[in-house]
């Protein structure tokens, strides 16, 4: 395929993917009970930062959250005490979900909000260093040590997977009805793919990436092909790749 192909056929499988019924198999079910912001905000960080492995599994963690939360989330953590929760998914265990309560209640006590803590970095462009800066703000002490590997480091070539995914659903715009679009202060234009196996594995095959590592090098690498493909919506593009890759089988 040519460019011009390859972007009609992307946008053809955007338009496939990016359906209210895309929502059934993905985490995201687990935010989209709620209407508040606020509860919106918390329980979609909460469940991006535990999505790696089963599908399954990760969803049926994020009903645990939603239990330990009374779901609630919002009043849960502005109420929040220090406390151990019955709750483990793969490595991520009660002293982490203690650890992440903590920062949020201070993060809404001082800042008013998740969206705000994503702020503009003095010397790191886009989205990497809004990251940069969440992280810096999300982890200061007293954070454990422990909890800092649930948190991407786009600096030390992580490719941020998770909160990249976090940050697709609080900012796209569209009619879709998959992704929220309720935070206002990041443009979608800064949205980078959240890169897996599946993207990664699609995006090699179709000639858009050529690295081989899952990485943030190659995080940027996708990013300005799929700028030049939509530069006002370049993450719309991880429906088509991700569907291809999950539900498709392409490699």
């Amino acid at each position: 395929m040519n460019q011009s192909q390859l972007i009609d056929y992307l946008n053809k499988k955007v338009l496939e993917y990016n359906r209210p019924d895309f929502v059934q198999t993905d985490p995201i079910q687990i935010p989209k009970q709620f209407t508040r912001k606020e509860d919106i905000e918390i329980s979609a960080f909460l469940i991006s930062t535990l999505a790696w492995g089963n599908r399954t599994a990760i969803i049926k963690s994020g009903e645990k959250l939603l239990n330990i939360m009374q779901f609630k989330p919002y009043e849960y953590v502005m109420n929040y005490e220090e406390q151990k929760h019955a709750f483990v998914h793969r490595t991520f265990n009660s002293d982490d979900l203690n650890a992440f309560f903590v920062s949020m209640k201070r993060i809404y006590e001082q800042y008013g909000g998740l969206e705000a803590a994503f702020k503009t970095h003095p010397e790191i462009p886009g989205v990497q260093g809004r990251i940069v800066s969440f992280r810096e703000v999300f982890t200061q002490e007293p954070f454990p040590d422990r909890t800092h590997k649930h948190l991407a480091n786009p600096l030390k070539g992580s490719s941020a997977k998770r909160i990249n995914m976090f940050l697709r659903w609080m900012v796209r715009k569209d009619e879709s009805g998959v992704d929220f679009g309720i935070w206002n202060s990041i443009p979608m234009s800064e949205l980078h793919l959240p890169l897996d196996v599946h993207t990664g594995n699609v995006a090699r095959k179709l000639g858009i990436l050529t690295r081989t590592q899952n990485d943030w090098r190659s995080v940027a690498e996708i990013q300005e092909q799929l700028t030049l493909f939509d530069p006002n919506d370049p993450c719309k593009y991880d429906f088509a790749l991700f569907g291809l890759g999950a539900f498709e089988g392409v490699k």
